[in-house]
């Protein structure tokens, strides 16, 4: 069973997401760079989560978040710090589960069939904010615990595995 498919639409079951890990763990295995590493993440759960419309990572450069590795329509190049979902989760450093994008204050439509959003900061070992991870739908309310909790573990795993200096 891939990640994701049982239970009804938008809802990853906990063992979903064990599946996920190990397949996170399997193209991580020998490969320390940073970039292939988040590139291969954000294609792993946009093929293997449902009802996405955009996964990707966005690296925090000055006060500013820039785009990275994407699976989904063209994006924001650059994010203010604070501005929007992304720069609110990076400046508060916390996860972000947002039911409906278009409630949320300075909500920044990169793709305007985005109606929820979960956004996970990545944070280096040290503590310092690397960039956040952010993953759309054009579901309302399509992320739930489980899928925050989820995502949480495969950025950590994806951290501890790879060279982020």
């Amino acid at each position: 069973m891939m990640p994701g498919t049982a239970g009804r639409a938008g809802v990853a079951r906990t063992s979903s997401y064990e599946e996920l890990q190990r397949a996170l763990q399997g193209l991580l295995a020998g490969e320390r760079d940073l970039l292939a590493n988040t590139a291969n993440l954000a294609a792993l759960v946009f093929h293997s989560l449902p009802a996405l419309n955009w996964t990707g990572w966005y690296f925090l450069r000055g006060a500013q978040l820039v785009l990275g590795p994407f699976q989904g329509q063209p994006a924001c190049v650059r994010i203010d710090m604070g501005r929007g979902v992304c720069g609110t989760a990076a400046a508060q450093r916390t996860s972000l589960l947002v039911p409906d994008v278009h409630a949320f204050p300075g909500h920044i439509a990169c793709d305007a069939a985005s109606r929820s959003e979960l956004v996970v900061p990545a944070l280096r070992a040290d503590g310092t904010l690397l960039g956040v991870f952010d993953l759309d739908s054009p579901l309302p309310a399509r992320f739930t615990a489980a899928d925050r909790h989820g995502i949480e573990a495969a950025v950590r795993t994806l951290i501890a595995a790879s060279d982020c200096d």
